[in-house]
Formats: C-alpha cells, sequence, structure tokens
C-alpha cells in the first residue's frame, strides 16, 4: 500500500482488550512482516509483547515462537 506524506506512525499502548494512543498517527508496523495495519483495521496484537500483526496467521506463528 501506497501512503501519502501525511500518514505517519502511531505509538500504541497494547492492553488485553484494546489498545490506547501514546502518540496519534495513521498507522503501525507488523512485528513480523513489517506491513504498515492501518488503526482502523487493527485487530491481533500482544499486550505481553507489546506488538501488532497484520493477520492472525502472523500472530499465531510469533506467539508460538515465544512460547
Amino acid at each position: 500500500m501506497l501512503m501519502s506524506s501525511s500518514e505517519r506512525l502511531a505509538v500504541l499502548r497494547y492492553e488485553p482488550n484494546g489498545f490506547r494512543v501514546i502518540a496519534p498517527g495513521t498507522h503501525v508496523k507488523c512485528a513480523v512482516s513489517g506491513e504498515s495495519i492501518q488503526l482502523e483495521v487493527l485487530r491481533y496484537w500482544s499486550a505481553e509483547h507489546q506488538e501488532a500483526y497484520a493477520n492472525c496467521a502472523l500472530a499465531t506463528m510469533r506467539l508460538a515462537e515465544n512460547g
């Protein structure tokens, strides 16, 4: 996906039932693939590891690595 110059990386605090915006932005990066994830479609993250994931398969793969 191409991003416009107005798009900025957000800083989030991932919690068990949601996330809190620490620094505003339009997207975060997937901890596994590096893919940009728009905040409005962010569905997978780890509160324990403070990471976001682009999809269920990547989240499952990462969490299996971390035991």
